[in-house]
């Protein structure tokens, strides 16, 4: 999974949303049971049971009794739009107070993002 620092049902609830905005969970589609998640990722179900109530509680998903859970018709621009919303403080802060820590100036930081960001294929 992802972020070995963040509790594994966060993990769990990031790797369902990252399904979605992707496009390989479109709206409709069930999304993996809590059984299969924990035996792919060898957790307990509890524990994904936890990440899946997350999306269920945001509207990602929705619990069709019985059958499983599905993902919903806005889950994509909900989650695009939470992770908006978080990207600076997530993402960008951090890298400033970095790039200040080790002395680069806004032109040098620039052309660092720029350079990635290109060998990304972000400028093609």
């Amino acid at each position: 999974m992802g972020n070995d620092t963040e509790p594994l049902f966060l993990q769990i609830a990031r790797y369902i949303q990252d399904l979605i905005v992707d496009g390989s969970l479109e709206p409709g589609s069930r999304a993996p049971s809590t059984n299969e998640l924990a035996a792919f990722h060898e957790i307990n179900p509890a524990t994904a049971r936890k990440g899946l109530t997350i999306l269920v509680d945001a509207g990602v998903l929705e619990k069709r009794r019985g059958i499983g859970m599905f993902v919903t018709a806005g889950a994509r621009e909900a989650i695009l739009s939470e992770r908006r919303a978080e990207f600076a403080g997530t993402y960008i802060a951090p890298l400033i107070d970095e790039a200040l820590r080790l002395g680069y100036d806004l032109p040098t930081l620039q052309d660092l993002i720029n350079r990635v960001a290109e060998s990304r294929g972000m400028y093609t």
